[in-house]
């Protein structure tokens, strides 16, 4: 089934007619700054088990700007059997349109910035103390930029396994 694409109005008129809002987010995302109507139901459980959803009269899928929504149209298509729609410019535009979001700034930065933050300080750090200190500091830029086409690759961050580690993020995150 292919999926139509819906405005932020459209949507939450939608929503107050019944319809299911669903954040395809990581809980990371969602747990930092969501809709409240909206069900989480992250886009790796949905690959693996379909949508808990069954009796829903339509179903508008979302992310944080809509790209992520779009790419995988055909999977989420294929989990519903009702009206199924793509949240035009995801919680981007549902916040640009003045309508409410449930923002928890107490709850860390989502995973993937993080890694972005401390990733670009390392090679920012090991390029300026490279160009004044050493240069064999460069070597840690590289290193860094190294680990970053790695987990491009593969998949797999070490970086972002360490960060998962922190204390801050270990709190248990809200449904």
């Amino acid at each position: 089934m292919s999926l139509k694409s819906i405005s932020p109005q459209a949507a939450s008129e939608l929503v107050n007619q019944g319809a299911v809002l669903v954040d395809i987010r990581a809980a990371d995302e969602h747990a930092r700054e969501r809709i409240a109507q909206a069900r989480h139901v992250p886009m790796d459980r949905l690959r693996s088990g379909g949508l808990p959803l069954d009796g829903a009269s339509a179903i508008i899928f979302h992310c944080r700007s809509g790209n992520r929504t779009r790419v995988n149209a055909p999977t989420l298509g294929a989990c519903t059997a009702c009206d199924a729609y793509v949240l035009e410019g995801g919680l981007d535009a549902w916040k640009k349109a003045g309508l409410p979001v449930v923002a928890d700034a107490s709850q860390p930065l989502e995973l993937q910035r993080q890694v972005q933050i401390v990733a670009g300080s390392l090679i920012v750090l090991g390029a300026v103390l490279g160009a004044t200190v050493s240069p064999w500091f460069h070597v840690l830029s590289g290193f860094v930029g190294a680990g970053l086409v790695f987990a491009g690759v593969s998949g797999f961050c070490g970086l972002a396994r360490v960060l998962m580690r922190m204390p801050w993020n270990r709190r248990a995150l809200p449904g």
